[in-house]
């Protein structure tokens, strides 16, 4: 039953809670303002966010009945038959709870601002798939992916650690935020089809494939710049510029996904994996790059 649960959780989505988180530690490491405890906590309250969020989206899809017999994606749980509807739905007021529980340090020491992203994350959460505006079904979760994922997780990170956020930080966030758009994309992608059955209207079902690889593409130029630009004009450490190499193995996924058809949407299945792992190489390059910063400057010196 454990090994249900995990699956139900769906682990290789959370990369996309963990890495802006290891982005924001990583800055937080090289400019002398790490606090252990806080980090430590904002990367715990992420992940369980993310895993109530797959939880809640399981049940949900199901009761839309999104999650149909010719699904391409992995399985759900509710669907199956494996877990109740009930039991998944204890299972994210539970999940959701400790999430709260462990940012009860963090809203004490961030105040109100902590507070705010505590409760809209939660009501993201709900929101993406659940009631009958839900933001995915609607097209404009990639929207609230891209702020939740990126610069509200970024800045929010480096916060709780140094309770400022200037602006250059919401602007590293840009990066780590677009790239897990582009999960979504090859994710919407793969299901353009049974989304359009389903009367999920999600970007892709709205304006087309052709648009929907188009932005992937766009994605990728843009968080390749982001670095640049923090060195260039806010005197980023240069081993941000590192994280850039993430960005070369994403236009080889762009190539494939080009050729292939819109009935063969499994075959994305791949390109979803290997999209989540650019986004997981680009955040740790970073992080790296930014925390190494100090000691690089002083062996220079």
């Amino acid at each position: 039953m454990l090994a249900i649960w995990v699956e139900a959780a769906r682990p290789k989505t959370l990369w996309a809670a963990v890495s802006p988180v290891l982005l924001g530690i990583g800055i937080a490491v090289g400019s002398g303002w790490f606090h252990p405890l806080s980090a430590t906590l904002a990367l715990v309250g992420a992940l369980l966010i993310q895993v109530a969020t797959n939880f809640h989206n399981d049940v949900a899809d199901h009761e839309k009945g999104a999650d149909r017999e010719d699904r391409l994606g992995p399985r759900r749980m509710v669907s199956e038959g494996l877990i109740t509807a009930a039991a998944m739905r204890r299972a994210t007021a539970v999940t959701f709870a400790l999430a709260v529980l462990s940012g009860v340090y963090l809203m004490l020491r961030g105040g109100l601002p902590i507070v705010a992203i505590g409760v809209a994350s939660i009501i993201f959460g709900l929101a993406y798939t659940g009631g009958r505006y839900s933001l995915a079904y609607l097209g404009i979760a990639d929207l609230f992916v891209f702020i939740f994922f990126g610069p509200v997780a970024v800045a929010g990170t480096v916060f709780v650690q140094t309770l400022a956020w200037p602006s250059w930080v919401w602007l590293a966030g840009v990066a780590p935020g677009l790239l897990c758009v582009n999960i979504l994309l090859v994710n919407n992608l793969r299901d353009r089809l049974q989304d359009i059955e389903s009367g999920k209207r999600t970007l892709i079902v709205r304006f087309g494939r052709r648009f929907g690889l188009h932005l992937y593409a766009v994605n990728i130029v843009v968080a390749a710049l982001v670095p640049v630009l923090l060195w260039w004009w806010f005197e980023a450490p240069a081993g941000v510029l590192l994280s850039g190499v993430a960005i070369v193995p994403a236009i080889k996924i762009l190539q494939a996904m080009c050729g292939i058809e819109e009935h063969e949407g499994a075959q994305l299945n791949p390109q979803l994996g290997a999209t989540a792992r650019i986004l997981l190489m680009h955040s740790v390059l970073f992080a790296l790059g930014w925390a190494a910063g100090p000691l690089l400057s002083s062996l220079s010196g």
